[in-house]
């Protein structure tokens, strides 16, 4: 049987071949009407330089891990509370078959906050480059495992020539050395397996000692308390991306603030 991450990918090209016949290429250049950016790579790079703790909180209505999180799903109305209670950037799901999202969630929420907006999918082709910035995306996850050296380079300048930036997504010290290579200067690790779904939250713990000090680190997954903040701070670590624990919360506010403290 293969692995969840194995399905996600070969789903999405199926489903990108559907998309690309309702809209081309070339019509979407036609769309796209702005390269602004509201500086998700140097909210990143200040977080660190200054030591202060910077949440990217992620807006989904489900997950192969968790489940439907919500039933009566608003993403508009998450966002204006993630930008109440100080987060620095919203992650938005937009995959649709596993974790139930959809592409107009991103232009949605643009019109809801000022916040950077990092489209969280699995992008394995340039059309969904140029569809994020039409989108209103501010960002990509670009996840290293299922990308090749070629594809991440020529990913990561296409992104650059339409105004987004990157989130470099690892898990193992394979992906680590492969994004060491690629220059970028963030690189996101993260805690949870995307082959199998199982979290170990030590994981970026244990990676992080393999990235220079350049580059800016983003621990992603699992994370649940303010004590898993305190631990990655301890090695460098002063920005997050936060999802289920959250999004779970009585209190989507305070559990914020609990973080940010």
């Amino acid at each position: 049987m293969k692995d969840i991450l194995s399905q996600i990918c070969e789903n999405k090209k199926v489903e990108l071949e559907k998309t690309k016949k309702r809209c081309s290429f070339s019509s979407l250049e036609k769309i796209l009407q702005n390269k602004n950016n509201r500086n998700f790579k140097e909210l990143m790079i200040n977080s660190q330089d200054k030591k202060n703790n910077n949440i990217i909180a992620e807006i989904k209505k489900a997950s192969p891990s968790a489940g439907v999180i919500f039933k009566d799903y608003f993403p508009e109305i998450i966002a204006a509370d993630y930008e109440k209670s100080g987060v620095g950037a919203i992650s938005i799901l937009t995959e649709t078959t596993f974790f139930h999202g959809n592409l107009d969630h991103l232009s949605l929420i643009n019109k809801k906050t000022n916040l950077p907006l990092l489209r969280k999918d699995f992008i394995i082709d340039p059309y969904q480059i140029l569809e994020s910035k039409v989108y209103q995306a501010d960002a990509i996850l670009l996840i290293v495992s299922i990308l090749s050296d070629k594809q991440m380079k020529d990913f990561i300048n296409l992104a650059d020539q339409y105004g987004l930036d990157c989130l470099i997504e690892t898990h193992t010290e394979e992906d680590i050395n492969r994004a060491i290579n690629f220059g970028y200067p963030v690189i996101g690790i993260n805690n949870r397996n995307l082959k199998n779904l199982s979290v170990n939250i030590n994981n970026t713990l244990n990676l992080i000692k393999k990235i220079p000090k350049e580059f800016i680190v983003v621990a992603e997954s699992g994370i649940k308390s303010k004590t898993d903040i305190d631990k990655y701070n301890d090695v460098g670590v002063f920005n997050f991306l936060i999802g289920e624990s959250i999004l779970k919360s009585s209190n989507i506010n305070d559990k914020i603030r609990e973080f940010l403290n």
